[in-house]
């Protein structure tokens, strides 16, 4: 696959359909991600009254509220886009088998990821703000919560769901947008998460190498496999 210019929101939807999966920065995989195929014009350009000028930063926002792509932390702690069709095989693999709580009860997840996937749970998509402050995760409090929302992302357990901005008296928005997560079983739906669930995850590994494959000729299976990882 040859992938083209990356000029509107409506690209970054195709290619990340046709691939399966694309970091938004420079990733592991040489060439891989939008930052490497984005067209100028659309990549930061600074701000003006403190509103950022990003074309390609507002495309998140804009495919989570339209569900047209998954979004988050998913390569390496690092964030990118996951199409519909594979973010089952995805869940399947990165979560071994495990719902949140089954993980929990086997003693994999700790107790500060199980604070934030509760409170999820109990309240429903929150900003970032809003379970930090309800969470204690402030000076003197509770720290580590971007080690711990973005290990939820990685586990897909934690996604995502928009991104909002602060806004002036004058109504004039500003900033760099507050992430508002949710569990991916509440935005994307039990289905999307779990189908793929019949299979053994080293399946849906295999399955996900041989695709990115195709995709990444020159790129061989064990540099795929750690990508993934």
């Amino acid at each position: 696959m040859r992938i083209r210019k990356i000029k509107t929101v409506k690209d970054l939807i195709g290619v990340v359909n046709e691939a399966g999966f694309l970091p938004f920065f420079c990733s592991s995989v040489e060439g891989f991600s939008l930052e490497d195929h984005v067209s100028d014009s659309a990549w930061y350009r600074g701000s003006v009254h403190g509103r950022v000028i990003w074309d390609a930063w507002e495309w998140k926002g804009e495919v989570l509220r339209s569900r047209e792509l998954i979004y988050g932390k998913f390569f390496g702690g690092k964030a990118g886009f996951i199409s519909k069709e594979w973010f089952p095989d995805f869940c399947n693999y990165r979560r071994d088998g495990y719902d949140f709580d089954a993980r929990f009860e086997d003693g994999l997840a700790n107790y500060k990821d199980k604070g934030v996937a509760d409170y999820l749970e109990e309240n429903g998509a929150a900003l970032t703000r809003k379970i930090k402050d309800d969470l204690n995760y402030k000076k003197g409090g509770n720290k580590g919560f971007e080690t711990v929302i973005t290990r939820l992302q990685m586990q897909t357990y934690v996604v995502p769901v928009n991104y909002e901005y602060s806004v002036r008296k004058s109504g004039q928005e500003f900033g760099w947008g507050n992430c508002r997560y949710d569990l991916a079983e509440k935005y994307w739906g039990k289905k999307l998460c779990t189908s793929a669930y019949k299979r053994d995850p080293d399946e849906s590994l295999e399955l996900m190498i041989r695709h990115l494959g195709k995709i990444l000729p020159n790129v061989g299976e064990e540099e795929i496999g750690r990508f993934l990882k």
